[in-house]
């Protein structure tokens, strides 16, 4: 047993995933990991991982799930939790946890295959390094804050991973869309799709997931913004989807 205090969390029927008070996730994972659009033959990586949701979500079913799947984070405890998981789930071989820091091109070449993914997806930190009143944890610390590694780096440790052609997908608070975009272009990954999610219709978006793609030309497509509620203030239908609740 592992020496942690977590508890299981149901994704389906065939997949239960470790959470703990440091590493646990939110509704913008299961957006992100849609939006990604992972396919079976893909070699896909996850960088900030933390419990391993957003890749954990593409193996809900097996069959669906990719080729293989990386999830990278540079804390032990996560590391640790997706191990546990992964284990618990039957997914060796096909999910690898990973321990590396992302800002360390040179250590991230040692663990994982440069050139070689399809899809690089990123939660990073919302919040600027010292910018807003700083969690008390560590692990809040290093996954809402940019303490540990910036836009920049993730974009930098994509464009080395990404196949050309290969996808990156981020999603980020919509204030920080031009560093996301401004990101993107320095690395060389075009951004070529964004999707603002909102609350309703009548809301301003709370964030946006962007698509980037490695050598791509310059042509971005805006798509139709995610509602999660619909009129009577209920899980919208895609949303509802998405959970797969229905």
């Amino acid at each position: 047993m592992p020496e942690f205090t977590y508890t299981m969390e149901r994704l389906s029927d065939t997949l239960e995933i470790c959470v703990t008070k440091d590493h646990r996730f939110g509704t913008d994972a299961f957006l992100l990991s849609d939006f990604a659009k992972v396919r079976r033959k893909d070699l896909a990586c996850d960088l900030g991982t933390g419990c391993g949701i957003i890749p954990l979500l593409w193996f809900r079913s097996r069959e669906e799930g990719p080729k293989q799947a990386y999830g990278v984070d540079i804390q032990p405890l996560a590391i640790e939790q997706l191990r546990f998981t992964v284990e618990k789930a039957g997914l060796e071989g096909r999910m690898v946890p990973v321990q590396a820091d992302l800002s360390q091109l040179s250590q991230l070449k040692e663990k994982l295959p440069f050139g070689a993914f399809d899809v690089v997806t990123c939660n990073p930190p919302y919040k600027k390094a010292n910018h807003g009143i700083l969690s008390e944890s560590s692990s809040d610390i290093i996954a809402r804050h940019e303490t540990m590694c910036s836009i920049e780096d993730v974009c930098a440790a994509a464009a080395k991973l990404l196949q050309f052609g290969g996808r990156l997908c981020i999603c980020q608070r919509p204030e920080r869309l031009l560093d996301v975009m401004e990101a993107m272009r320095r690395a060389k990954i075009e951004p070529k799709r964004v999707r603002f999610v909102q609350k309703r219709g009548d809301t301003a978006p709370w964030l946006f997931l962007v698509e980037g793609r490695k050598g791509g030309n310059r042509f971005l497509k805006v798509e139709p913004p995610l509602l999660i509620q619909d009129e009577q203030g209920d899980f919208s239908e895609e949303l509802q989807k998405i959970y797969r609740l229905k």
